[in-house]
């Protein structure tokens, strides 16, 4: 892959369209019953919501952020 070298480019946007994420699996294990409604929120978020229910998405920052704000109740695994 050719890098362009003009002046004016913009190297951290070229490697974040250029550049695939990672796919993370994330799966409730716990109950959200007695938990902060901030936690309940995030979880519904992530598309969870029942123990032993599973999602994967893209590892972006903002779903790592969510998901180490609920790391009590789920566990991730990267594929």
């Amino acid at each position: 892959m050719l890098l362009p070298s003009s002046v004016g480019f913009h190297w951290k946007k070229f490697l974040m369209v250029n550049l695939r994420m990672a796919k993370i699996r994330i799966t409730q294990v716990r109950s959200t019953i007695n938990r902060p409604k901030k936690q309940k929120d995030t979880i519904k978020a992530l598309g969870l919501g029942k123990i032993n229910r599973s999602v994967e998405v893209e590892a972006t920052p903002q779903i790592v952020g969510m998901v180490r704000k609920v790391a009590h109740l789920v566990t991730t695994t990267e594929l």
